[in-house]
């Protein structure tokens, strides 16, 4: 079977986080994207562990009416790495917990603790609990494993050989990541970290992995990518649209090229500090001048999210109740936002002809990118408006992958 999944979310126990990102929202918000299976995330917190043991569990994940659970969380480093975690079990959460514990000033407070141990203890308590370790939006400039490691082994020492996957983030994708000799082995994962259940948030990015069904193991193996289970396809923003594409000042958000960057000694004209930006990071650490993929490695799908599309072809903003109406008009119609966005024919779907042309216009490529930098997230704009009897070859459906 295939199964959808979004491997890194944050609960309402994490730091600014919706207090919205409770168990029962984000089941029923995850069906209506067309995700099956949903991380946790910070199942170190008691609260949130507690709240969790109220789900039926079955075989290592856990069910709320039609959408499951898998036990996740995300850890800080001594150096300030993040890492992803994707755990067994309570029990196996629950030790994990009382390990770090004594080593961790905030692991009773904040769902995304802090540790003090490095990449490699990390790894090897992951690995005592039967645990997946990998590096967390990999590619980030201020908490990933390249921003202060420059390969896999400075991170994991010895465990290096026990990682399996690597997050690539919002500002990456595999034409990023496999232009890097190291990481040929490795699964990719494309998650939206999410921080609030919000259509634009959740699932923003995710997975879809060949299954028999849906439980920790059968994960397990399929990011391992063994006995015929395998990741399938990813899905994911343009990586022009994170926060950290392009080099760019802290401050003022000012682009500047790697050369420029360095003449100037990484600090704007307006006094801020320019941020190494995840594009110029990988043509430092790149092995290849273009991507290699591996035999293993899935296609990747660009995906932006229906409420940013709908706002960009209204020229209003997300949040709006216009957005928000015109989405569940077209999730009531079609079932998911994956349909919408790559499956149905929406042309006589009843909403604003500009949205219409703005979804056709998105399958067809005809969306122009600015890059993000500094923080700052990229721009979407139509570069050009489809044609009434647009003959265009629209992107593939997910039913084709």
């Amino acid at each position: 079977m295939l199964v959808n999944a979004d491997l890194h979310i944050h609960s309402k126990y994490s730091m600014a986080t919706s207090p919205k990102m409770d168990l029962p929202t984000l089941a029923s918000e995850s069906r209506k994207k067309g995700i099956q299976l949903v991380a946790t995330g910070d199942c170190l917190h008691p609260k949130w562990l507690a709240e969790i043991k109220n789900l039926e569990e079955q075989n290592g994940v856990f069910k709320h009416n039609d959408t499951y659970f898998v036990l996740t969380t995300e850890v800080e480093d001594a150096n300030q790495v993040h890492h992803l975690l994707i755990v067994p079990s309570v029990s196996k959460a629950e030790e994990l917990y009382e390990f770090m514990k004594p080593r961790s000033n905030n692991i009773d407070s904040d769902g995304r603790p802090g540790v003090k141990l490095n990449g490699e203890e990390i790894a090897q308590a992951a690995h005592d609990a039967g645990a997946l370790v990998g590096p967390a939006h990999a590619f980030t400039p201020w908490t990933a494993m390249y921003a202060y490691h420059n390969s896999l082994k400075e991170c994991y020492g010895a465990l290096a050989g026990r990682i399996y996957f690597l997050e690539l983030g919002l500002s990456a994708d595999t034409s990023y990541a496999d232009r890097i000799a190291e990481l040929q082995c490795l699964t990719f994962l494309t998650n939206s970290d999410a921080h609030s259940p919000y259509v634009n948030k959740l699932a923003r990015e995710f997975n879809r992995f060949e299954m028999e069904n849906i439980s920790f193991d059968e994960l397990k193996m399929a990011i391992i990518r063994e006995k015929g289970r395998k990741p399938v396809l990813n899905v994911g923003i343009p990586p022009e649209e994170g926060k950290y594409n392009e080099s760019a000042c802290i401050r003022c958000y000012k682009h500047y090229t790697f050369r420029e960057s360095i003449i100037k000694s990484w600090k704007c004209s307006c006094g801020g500090t320019i941020k190494k930006g995840v594009k110029d990071r990988v043509n430092e650490l790149a092995s290849f001048d273009m991507p290699k993929h591996p035999a293993h490695r899935p296609p990747y799908l660009h995906l932006i999210p229906l409420s940013e599309i709908i706002a960009m072809a209204l020229g209003i903003g997300t949040g709006t109740k216009s957005v928000q109406g015109i989405w569940n008009t077209l999730i009531e119609r079609y079932g998911t936002e994956v349909s919408v966005l790559v499956d149905a024919d929406i042309k006589n779907s009843g909403v604003d002809a500009c949205v219409i042309n703005a979804i056709i216009a998105l399958r067809c490529g005809k969306v122009k990118m600015h890059p993000g930098g500094g923080g700052q997230y990229g721009r979407i704009e139509l570069s050009a408006k489809p044609e009434k009897n647009n003959n265009c070859e629209p992107q593939k459906s997910l039913l084709d992958f």
